[in-house]
């Protein structure tokens, strides 16, 4: 029986692997003022960073509607038959109404399609590698419920940490005050924040300095390696660079069995803003 991952594009997974390993990703949707936007479709990272920058509006984001779902799971369903299984893997609900729109497509829908929604309680690529796990598992012919246990333990244990350049974005968005946004900046403060078991973002730490925040990123990820092999992967927001040398310190202090450089996308990139830096990790079986 096929399996199809499908997944919003919150997920932040490239489209071309997207397109080699068959996932489908339903985009939300990125709004300038009276522009909008389909996340990876209309908009790419790199121009919603170029536009951030320039914009004196904050963008806003929403969910794609119960619809825009349904629809998904029929062209999947016509696509590759009756017996399709499909596993759908989504943005945090305590995040986003995405999972709730997944959820209602699956009630709609007359014909009796396999449909498993799943409420990662994740999000960028902390969910998409995920669904990259799982579509390459689905490849290889794994069952289902091989697939679905795969995916439970790394969502146990996947570990997730962001280092937050600026925090205009956070101060815009409501997380924090102005007043400790202006002093913050003016201490070089560089919160790290982190998702919760519930999957809401969460304060880990503060410290001043990226060096420093790195730093305490590393060694908390070398009390949960415990020297295992791990699958790890570093995320940016506008700085390549930065995350490409990170990236390269890791390979050096961890036995990576994988990894993973991606660039964050306009949903996540629109409450984070640019030079964000995030390092996910999950020990390898």
């Amino acid at each position: 029986m096929p399996i199809v991952i499908l997944t919003d594009s919150a997920s932040d997974i490239d489209a071309s692997v997207r397109q080699s390993l068959g996932i489908v990703a339903v985009p939300l949707k990125v709004m300038f003022g009276s522009e909008t936007y389909l996340d990876g479709v209309t908009i790419t990272s790199t121009a919603f960073f170029d536009k951030l920058k320039q914009s004196s509006v904050l963008p806003t984001t929403s969910q794609p509607s119960p619809l825009e779902f349904a629809e998904a799971y029929k062209a999947i369903y016509e696509e590759h038959g009756k017996d399709v299984q499909i596993i759908a893997i989504m943005l945090s609900a305590s995040l986003s109404g995405t999972y709730q729109s997944a959820m209602i497509a699956k009630s709609m829908l007359e014909e009796s399609i396999d449909i498993t929604v799943i409420d990662s309680r994740k999000a960028s690529y902390v969910h998409g590698m995920i669904c990259v796990d799982a579509a390459k598992a689905a490849k290889e012919g794994k069952s289902k419920q091989q697939i679905l246990d795969m995916i439970d333990r790394y969502l146990d244990e996947v570990q997730v940490y962001f280092i937050v350049d600026t925090l205009e974005f956070l101060q815009k968005g409501g997380r924090i005050g102005r007043a400790a946004a202006v002093i913050g900046s003016l201490l070089n403060i560089k919160p790290i924040l982190t998702l919760d078991p519930a999957g809401y973002v969460s304060a880990f730490d503060k410290v001043r300095g990226t060096k420093k925040a790195l730093n305490r990123v590393l060694e908390t990820f070398q009390e949960y390696a415990q020297g295992k092999p791990v699958k790890v992967g570093v995320l940016h927001s506008s700085v390549p660079d930065q995350a490409a040398e990170i990236l390269e310190r890791i390979k050096q202090e961890f036995q990576v069995a994988d990894f993973h450089l991606e660039e964050i996308g306009p949903v996540i990139g629109t409450h984070a803003g640019p030079g964000l830096i995030g390092v996910l990790m999950v020990r390898a079986e």
